[in-house]
């Protein structure tokens, strides 16, 4: 039975558009973090600028609302100040894939238990639609040149060493929510990227045109431990104008390696917050603007 997803509700109200697959996102991210019995206090949600960085004032538990690009640095800076709060990182695909590329790199390589969930559409949709990283000339509007080849965000993170990529679609919220509780449950870095239908910026219907073509990895056989496996699978994209051509959803590859905050020897005498004097200060912090 599922657990209600209530409790991670908050009374602000979302100015995405009517349609936005941000709205399911939201929904499968509340609804996995209730499945998983954590307390709100427990959780830390660290979020870029955008859109997607919205998220993060529609979940009732901790969160930093950072820099653009910057939220898997603010994120470690989380972790490490706390390893035992469950952190996650939200961004667009812009925020995390071009701003912030150095730093999903360098996340990637050191593997802290952070999950990562970009919400991806191809847009820098606060700006009014221009291509991210990600765009695809099928896809995004006529009236935006793309010179240049979309950016496979799954194959770069298995190529640089990712112990963890899944990718994820808004319109399938049960195998999103399931996805996402994988890259939560997960002892290092969890990349998933999720498929977001933008109703605004987009050109064509991306939420059928995702939903005609996806299939389930998992369903189809694929084992996650095998890592050229898994690069063959992450090249898998259609052609445009393809009927044949498919995009594979679920996890990729899966691996098991030390977490950051494993190897760092003055985490092992417990959270740094915790420290004295870094407890005072603290809450001389905290008194200060309270």
């Amino acid at each position: 039975m599922k657990q209600s997803s209530a409790p991670w509700s908050t009374t602000v109200e979302p100015t995405w558009c009517p349609g936005c697959g941000n709205f399911a996102i939201l929904g499968s991210l509340r609804q996995a973090l209730a499945e998983m019995k954590l307390a709100p206090w427990q959780v830390c949600v660290v979020a870029g600028i955008g859109q997607a960085g919205r998220t993060a004032h529609h979940l009732n538990c901790n969160y930093l609302h950072g820099l653009h690009g910057r939220a898997l640095a603010h994120a470690l800076g989380v972790k490490l100040a706390n390893h035992q709060l469950s952190v996650i990182a939200i961004g667009g695909d812009g925020d995390m894939y071009a701003e912030g590329g150095n730093h999903l790199l360098h996340a990637i390589r050191r593997n802290p238990r952070i999950a990562c969930f970009v919400h991806n559409n191809g847009v820098y949709g606060l700006t009014r639609g221009q291509p991210t990283p990600t765009g695809m000339p099928d896809l995004v509007r006529r009236d935006v040149p793309l010179p240049l080849p979309p950016f496979n965000p799954v194959l770069f993170a298995l190529g640089v060493g990712g112990s963890f990529v899944a990718r994820g679609f808004a319109g399938n919220q049960p195998h999103l929510t399931r996805l996402m509780v994988e890259a939560l449950s997960h002892p290092g870095f969890g990349l998933l990227d999720i498929l977001q239908p933008c109703v605004t910026y987009n050109r064509i219907n991306t939420f059928a045109w995702y939903k005609e073509r996806a299939y389930d990895l998992a369903a189809d056989g694929h084992d996650p431990s095998d890592l050229d496996k898994a690069l063959t699978r992450a090249m898998e994209w259609p052609a445009p104008d393809s009927q044949e051509s498919r995009i594979p959803l679920g996890v990729f590859f899966r691996s098991h390696r030390p977490a950051y905050e494993d190897q760092l020897s003055p985490l092992q005498r417990g959270p740094l917050v915790d420290r004295k004097p870094a407890r005072r200060q603290l809450d001389a912090a905290l008194k200060e603007f309270t």
